[in-house]
């Protein structure tokens, strides 16, 4: 460039010097007038309509809508751009500086436009070439294109692009003070990863607010402005350290940090606290995911100042909730690790018979795939689908403790994710409903379903205490004894109990028979208490209107999510009332205006008596101390006052437990995505094995935090004298033989048609004595 500009001057030598003149001149004002006609074909928008004055004093920017934990704690974000407003006066000084100093050290000293740095630009970077020289951007230049953007002009882009700035930023300067600039600036700057705005970057990188920010973490962010990508601090944290230096150089330098401090800071580490704000990662992202899809219905009926609806991406709203943020933590590390455990012993047990090597399971699992059914609507023939399905490519595949990198096909990842078991988790206050923690699966970029609120499953025994509810409601005292052994019921249905096989002479109360989960005995209570009084009681207790009307419901064949289940549950521990589970409290604008409360929903009237509520916690006192959830106390070591309930569904496809403590319901369920697929045993699949060792690892966690004294701590109400006395009686009792023999106690019939026909009562004792155990 340089040499062609000294020939040029050769050139313009030897022409006459008048002629010269004349022509520079006349090439100088020709000159002028383009640039001036360009200039004005910018202004007046020729190559694209600039922002007025009117609509730069109504900025709207995209905000990022918050939603915070019942203490406050930010745990998470719906955003398109994650950009999140703050005050001038929340900008601590040491951040202004570091801008300043590094961006435009003559910001105060211009109106928009810093004409030295323009000069330099012009005859260094474009005049000669030199890239080093710097921009001439001031911060009211970039502000414009924070705001506004660039457009691809083709050629005159750059051109076109710095022009439109520069009426804009001067506009800009015409209407807001400096401070006002730099609050605008930093409320729109992009930074490192998809980061927009001051306070969106320290809580990601810091977890901290803006006006918190130290000195190191100010330069460190201010650092990143000059390429976001290159000075990402989590990608390249050497690099982002070497530049924050140079902003702390620079502040030096310009007289805002003294040499000693400067000194201090740089020989500090470059330390992060990164915070993961998206759908997949970071603290309860079901839990994150269900709010969303709650939250766009409820904002559909709510209106801005404009009349329009609120967008949970745009409008910087404010969602308060009911999730205890370290709960979650800890319910999120129990989940994991226990699932790590079970699946080891899953994968293991089943060994070469797993159900996910059969082909033809797989190829029915392909067939509902994304993939499969696109192609079917391109109209692919089934071989060429079958053809792309399994040709191999590198992915990305879920393991537990760590991603996986291997060349597979669809039909590989198919088979991979139907083994793994998946587990939901809920923990709510049972006097008001509000959800505490919520998880939903094992990891939610790997497999999005629900497990919480979306699933749907048989809750199998852990509806047994809805029946016994019913029966003592009734007046059926829980010391009554039922016996054990098997019986036939009208259309052939012979429910049987799992695990070891019991002794048909031995009656149990009824008591005994919750903890000890018989089913046999469950099916016999129900018929003596009749089944539309069980389903009322179901209904009272918060259980859904459509329970199927078949007596199998007393073993738990109705379906229920998890959330549901926690929100019946709640009357044991709430005198009788239930509650519908709650999690939204507040939902403020972003300027902190009230949108909309939200506030427990607890039934007017008890489910049942005092007196059965009583009867009820000690029954369930018993499964933890005595029956199947007694683990809890023998292998977790749980010395908290726990009632609860075991439960676990037909061919071990689904294992429960709810536990039940004064002041936290919990439910917990796991088994596998495909309904196919069981657990190899009862052994394994159990709720006691499957499901009750997350509560156990929680609780664990819990008591070794004092944060949870009021629930680790709480005792259940000592129960009334009478009924003390109404389960005083013993565990068991040896069956009269002679007695049994010639009477048809365990008929479903009636007492009436037992006496008329005696012999047809022995026969069916005879029948049950012998019958073959399943």
């Amino acid at each position: 460039m340089l040499k062609k500009f000294k020939l040029l001057l050769k050139e313009l030598k030897a022409v006459p010097r008048k002629t010269y003149l004349k022509g520079v001149t006349a090439l100088f004002f020709a000159g002028l007038a383009l640039f001036g006609f360009f200039y004005l074909s910018i202004y007046w928008g020729m190559w694209g309509k600039l922002p007025s004055e009117q609509e730069l004093r109504d900025l709207k920017q995209n905000e990022a809508t918050e939603v915070f934990s019942a203490e406050g704690e930010l745990i998470g974000k719906y955003y398109i751009f994650d950009r999140q407003p703050v005050l001038y006066k929340e900008l601590p000084q040491h951040l202004i500086d570091a801008l300043i100093a590094t961006e435009d050290v003559r910001f105060y000293e211009h109106s928009g436009i810093d004409s030295r740095s323009l000069l330099r630009v012009f005859v260094k970077t474009i005049m000669m070439g030199d890239e080093s020289s710097g921009g001439g951007s001031t911060i009211t230049l970039q502000l414009a294109k924070n705001l506004f953007g660039r457009q691809d002009y083709g050629f005159m882009s750059i051109v076109v692009n710095k022009l439109q700035e520069s009426i804009i930023a001067q506009r800009l300067e015409d209407i807001y003070s400096k401070e006002e600039i730099i609050g605008l600036y930093f409320n729109t700057v992009p930074f490192s990863d998809n980061t927009y705005g001051i306070e969106s970057a320290s809580r990601k990188f810091f977890n901290t607010t803006t006006s918190n920010l130290s000195l190191h973490e100010a330069a460190t962010l201010v650092g990143t402005l000059k390429a976001s990508h290159y000075y990402n601090p989590r990608l390249f944290p050497e690099r982002s350290k070497e530049r924050r230096d140079i902003v702390l150089n620079q502040m030096q330098k310009y007289g805002y940090l003294p040499e000693d401090i400067y000194k201090e800071v740089t020989e500090r580490p470059l330390t992060l606290e990164y915070q993961y704000f998206n759908n997949n990662e970071g603290i309860a992202p079901y839990f994150r995911s269900q709010l969303k899809k709650d939250l766009v219905k409820i904002l559909d009926t709510l209106t801005n100042e404009d009349g329009e609806p609120y967008n949970v991406y745009r409008d910087g709203l404010q969602i308060y909730t009911t999730l205890d943020y370290k709960m979650q933590v800890l319910a999120e590390k129990a989940m994991t690790e226990h699932m790590t455990q079970l699946q080891k012993q899953f994968e293991g047990a089943y060994g070469k018979r797993a159900p996910w090597e059969k082909q033809q399971l797989i190829t029915e699992a392909l067939k509902n795939t994304p993939n499969y059914i696109s192609l079917k609507e391109k109209g692919w023939k089934e071989e060429k689908i079958m053809d792309s399905l399994t040709s191999k490519r590198d992915m990305e595949l879920f393991e537990w403790g760590a991603k996986k990198m291997v060349r597979a096909s669809v039909a590989d990842s198919v088979k991979h994710y139907m083994k793994f078991l998946n587990m939901g988790m809920v923990n709510l206050e049972p006097s008001t409903g509000a959800v505490k923690s919520w998880v939903g699966g094992i990891n939610h970029k790997y497999f999005k379903y629900d497990h919480v609120a979306q699933s749907r499953r048989q809750i199998g025994s852990t509806f047994k205490p809805v029946v016994y509810t019913a029966a003592v409601e009734a007046g059926i005292d829980p010391c009554t004894y039922y016996s054990v052994r098997e019986i036939t019921y009208e259309g052939g249905w012979t429910p049987s109990n799992s695990g070891p096989e019991e002794d048909p002479f031995v009656n149990y109360p009824m008591k005994t028979a919750l903890s000890k989960s018989i089913n046999t005995i469950a099916v016999k209570v129900l018929y003596d208490v009749g089944i539309n009084k069980v389903l009322s009681q179901a209904n009272k207790m918060g259980f859904p209107p459509d329970l199927p009307p078949y007596p199998s419901i007393a073993l738990g064949t109705a379906e229920m999510s998890a959330v549901d289940l926690a929100g019946a549950y709640a009357g044991f521990a709430n005198k009788g009332h239930s509650v519908k589970p709650y999690y939204i409290t507040e939902i403020k604008d972003k300027y902190g205006n009230t949108l909309a409360t939200f506030k427990p929903k607890v039934s007017s009237k008890p489910a049942f008596s005092r007196t059965t509520n009583q009867v009820m916690v000690e029954m369930m006192k018993a499964t933890v101390n005595e029956g199947t959830a007694a683990r809890l106390r023998y292998k977790y070591r749980l010395p908290n006052d726990i009632a609860g309930k075991t439960g676990t569904t037909q061919d071990n496809k689904d294992g429960w437990f709810v536990g039940i403590t004064p002041n936290l319901i919990s439910v917990t369920w796991a088994g596998a995505d495909d309904h196919r697929i069981g657990f190899p045993s009862t052994s394994i699949g159990q709720g006691a094995n499957s499901a009750l060792p997350a509560f156990a690892l929680l609780m664990q966690k819990m008591n070794a935090d004092p944060q949870f004294a009021e629930i680790t701590q709480a005792k259940f109400p000592t129960p009334s004298e009478d009924v003390q006395q109404m389960l005083d009686c013993e565990p068991l009792e040896r069956d009269n033989f002679l007695e049994r023999l010639f009477s048809g106690a365990d008929d479903p019939e009636s007492a009436e048609d037992k006496k008329e026909d005696k012999e047809k009562g022995l026969l069916n004792v005879i029948k049950g004595i012998f019958k073959k155990k399943k």
